[in-house]
């Protein structure tokens, strides 16, 4: 019921407005006829529908002024019933020259009436019936598009008040269509919505302007569902351009609008994980793995994430160590958080302990998940579980805050190799089954990268522990020489390829120094560098000479690649390649031919003479005291592995100070500059180390930093091994050399001539041992031996003695039985000393034996103790 007064409606009523109603459209003309049957009063709209002034139409028939003539005589009969006081409505022919036919019918209303004197008379109202068919086609358009529009059409009033909807908007909030006459937005949206609209109704009302695909959303009472709606608005005017009200079309777009979430959040998983391809796995580390699943995960996909991995996995166990029950060892190697500054107790609600140890796992954290926590179930059975969030009231921390948690195992070749969690706080989206499988998606491809890591470090630790073993001790030790070494591997993901160098100490303080090239690069290359350096060693401990060393390698490198180590068929094809020449069979694999360089030199520090033999190798550079370096000349042989070819050798002696350079071509040649370039760029940084004079200032290792730092060694190309070596020799106080004749009386006069060189030397302690040992390979030498007898003995980091006769057999030791007398002279040897042996020489043999040093905390061997256990 309205509130407004009578008074207060009269006063509205009459209140002057602009026209704007039916009449605007249909314009309706009116005349009067008086009581002669002329015209009396002619309006404006008359004039406008007719086409005659008021001083054209007054006072004339209307008959013969507006109707046809063959239409005249009827026009007559019907003005003269209408004077006599009947109404009459009808269709009346006009003379119309504003049309094309020059006519046209109006529809008439006559009224009959009576002027102040009670004559008749008549008012007359016409309409053409053109404007009239039109405005009813226009009705009835509307409202078949308003009424069977399969879209919601609604129309408001200026007061902002629903003044008709149709059938489709009314089915949508389950009302008849009359009820929405006179409602609101706010009663039909909610309070934030209605306003919303209200506001967009307000506002196309009073600026004219159309708004379209306004978003709405609601809840319609026949349907639980929230709802989302499209609404355009525009203004209604009338005929004369008044604004009547807002006219609406809403469209239900939910399903559109789920449509477009759905293909936006494939076209967002499909994003991420292209990027998941493009960021996980650049690195073969298992932490910088897990934390490059992370860095995709958050917050593109979730809140908060962590990585859980086994710690066998970690510790380079063969195989992950997880257990069937899910409750192995494992540590949080990566946590990231949008919503927190460091790690939360978020996805470890699964551990059971949690109540009693809330605090969060941190990164680096060992922990495990019990038996019963849904993280141990989700490891032993590899399939996802989703941890719902906790009510808000149990806690304050952020755990309580989250919305839900995906336990995602990390399954690598049907292993499971850790676990990765995702979480999303309340307000945000819940997981669905999409994002189940993303989260699965982005586990997996972390995980293989994962194993992928595991993997290569297992193969690249046994790679390393191979070659590491394949190269000598980092400070090698021998009497008479300084050494430094230095090793440089082109390539950097191994520490070791095809060149090696080796100090390999020989009996009687001798040392022997070996560098080596194998031709070619990487593991394979290693492996044949490994078996030769072997041999090498095996060769030096023969005690043969450089010459024969390096034959004998020369056989055993021309079988490394031939099944069985078989030389047929190897030596030919070999030989032609190594003189650059075309191998005798073309369908050969080179590939497994190994040709190798390698120059082998012994030292004698008491005689200070050094022996080289080259098999196809850089020559060694020498550099005496205030001299320049040089390039020795020794032959250089063909490479090992052609075979067939003999090797020579020469014997040089060393000053005190010499320094003695045997390195790789690695050092001296490049794709930059030549061998010959490289090798006077080496004799040149020999000279003058570290700006000194003279390739003996300063220590060795200054020395080889700056061989190295002046060469171009950072080309890659190849490995690089520099061998350096410092001439020192034993001085004659360290040297006691006696000759003796073949005589029995030599045995006591060989222990007498010990006893008192030791004695001078300090080394009491080593007397009896020493006079003991002295005097079995003396009277060794007198029986078995020939010729004069020479005894010698070297002092330096330990005690060795050797004696030589001109025999040629080499003495063997064996086990005497008990009721022998004699037999265990060699046996006594092995017993008492750190090492023992013998040796051929040009003209006979030497055996020797060696004895540590007395450290002032051991007492050595117990002589008494050792001849007791011989029998």
């Amino acid at each position: 019921m309205s509130d407004m007064s009578p008074v207060s409606s009269m006063s509205a009523v009459w209140q002057s407005s602009p026209p704007g109603s039916i009449y605007d459209y249909i314009r309706v003309a009116s005349f009067a006829l008086g009581p002669d049957g002329r015209i009396a009063q002619w309006s404006e709209r008359a004039v406008e529908l007719l086409g005659l002034t008021a001083g054209e139409a007054i006072g004339r028939d209307p008959v013969e002024a507006f109707v046809p003539p063959e239409f005249q005589e009827t026009g007559q009969r019907t003005v003269a019933d209408i004077l006599d006081g009947r109404e009459w409505t009808g269709l009346v022919p006009y003379r119309n020259p504003q049309t094309p036919s020059g006519h046209g019918i109006a529809e008439v209303y006559v009224m009959p009436a009576q002027d102040e004197h009670g004559k008749r008379s008549a008012l007359c109202i016409a309409v053409d019936v053109s404007a009239l068919r039109g405005l009813e086609t226009d009705l009835a358009s509307s409202q078949a598009v308003f009424g069977q529009s399969p879209l919601g059409f609604f129309l408001f009033g200026t007061d902002l008040r629903i003044l008709r909807v149709n059938e489709r908007f009314a089915k949508v909030f389950g009302r008849p269509t009359e009820e929405y006459r006179g409602t609101t937005p706010h009663d039909l949206l909610p309070r934030g919505e209605a306003d919303r609209l209200a506001a967009a109704l307000r506002q196309v009302l009073d600026s004219g302007q159309s708004l379209t695909d306004m978003p709405i959303v609601g809840q319609a009472p026949s349907s639980p569902d929230r709802r989302r709606w499209s609404v355009s608005l525009y203004r209604l005017h009338s005929g004369s351009g008044r604004p009547i009200g807002v006219a609406g079309l809403a469209t239900d777009v939910t399903g559109r609008r789920r449509a477009e979430q759905e293909a936006a959040g494939v076209r967002r998983n499909l994003a991420l994980l292209n990027e998941a391809g493009a960021r996980i796995g650049t690195s073969l580390d298992l932490e910088t793995t897990a934390r490059e699943l992370l860095d995709v995960a958050v917050p593109q996909f979730c809140d908060l994430a962590s990585v859980d991995l086994y710690q066998g996995l970690l510790s380079g166990d063969e195989t992950p160590p997880g257990l069937a029950d899910g409750s192995a060892e494992l540590r949080r190697v990566a946590f990231a958080s949008a919503v927190s500054d460091g790690p939360v107790a978020f996805g470890d609600i699964c551990r059971v302990n949690t109540a009693e140890d809330p605090k969060p796992i941190q990164v680096g954290e060992v922990h495990r998940y019990p038996f019963n926590s849904l993280c141990a179930h989700a490891l032993r059975t590899a399939q996802v579980r989703v941890v719902p969030g906790r009510d808000g009231s149990e806690a304050l921390e952020l755990g309580a805050m989250l919305q839900s948690t995906l336990v995602v195992p990390m399954v690598a070749r049907d292993t499971v190799v850790g676990l990765a969690q995702f979480s999303r706080t309340k307000g945000s989206e819940p997981f669905g089954e999409r994002d189940r499988a993303l989260a699965v998606e982005l586990a997996a491809r972390a995980a293989v990268s994962i194993d992928n890591a595991r993997l290569y470090r297992r193969e690249h630790e046994r790679a390393l522990i191979l070659q590491r073993s394949l190269l000598p001790p980092g400070d090698p030790e021998a009497a008479g020489l300084d050494i430094a070494c230095r090793y440089l591997p082109g390539n950097a993901a191994t520490e070791v390829g095809g060149d090696w160098f080796d100090v390999i100490e020989l009996p009687g303080h001798r040392t022997a120094l070996v560098v080596g090239d194998v031709m070619g690069r990487g593991l394979r290359a290693a492996v044949a560098m490994g078996e030769l350096r072997t041999a090498v060693r095996t060769l030096a401990l023969l005690d043969l000479e450089p010459a024969e060393v390096l034959s004998a390698l020369d056989e055993i490198a021309s079988g490394l690649g031939t099944p069985g180590g078989s030389h047929a068929g190897v030596r030919p094809g070999s030989r032609a390649l190594a003189r650059g020449g075309k191998a005798a069979d073309d369908t050969s694999d080179l590939t497994e031919v190994y040709l190798a360089t390698c120059v082998y030199a012994v030292y004698d520090p008491v005689t200070r003479r050094c022996t080289f033999a080259n098999a196809g190798h850089p020559p060694p550079v020498l550099v005496e005291p205030g001299e320049d370096a040089l390039l020795m000349e020794v032959p250089p042989g063909m490479p090992l592995g052609v075979g067939g070819e003999p090797f020579e050798e020469i014997e040089v002696e060393l000053p005190d100070g010499a320094l003695l350079a045997l390195y790789t071509d690695g050092l001296v040649e490049s794709r930059d500059h030549t061998l010959d370039e490289g090798l006077h760029a080496l004799r040149a940084a020999l000279n003058t180390p570290d700006g000194a004079d003279g390739g003996n200032a300063g220590s060795l290792e200054d020395v080889c930093d700056h061989v190295l730092s002046t060469l171009d060694t950072h080309h890659g190309e190849d490995d690089i091994a520099l061998l350096m070596a410092r001439v020192q020799g034993l001085s004659a106080e360290s040297v006691g050399d006696w000759h003796l004749p073949s005589a029995p009386q030599s045995v006591g006069r060989a222990r007498e001539l010990a006893r008192e060189q030791l004695e001078s030397w300090g080394l009491d302690d080593l007397v009896d041992t020493t006079e003991l040992l002295v005097s079995e390979l003396v009277t060794n030498a007198l029986r078995y031996g020939e010729g004069e007898i020479r005894l010698r003995l070297l002092l330096d980091r330990t005690l060795v003695c050797e004696v030589w006769d001109g025999g040629l057999v080499q003495p063997r030791r064996r086990r005497a039985r008990d009721t022998d007398e004699g037999g265990r002279g060699l046996q006594l040897v092995g017993l008492l000393s750190a090492g023992w042996g013998s040796r051929r020489t040009p003209l006979g043999k030497t055996v020797w034996f060696e004895l540590a040093l007395p450290d002032g905390q051991s007492s050595g061997p117990d002589t008494v103790e050792a001849l007791l256990s011989l029998w």
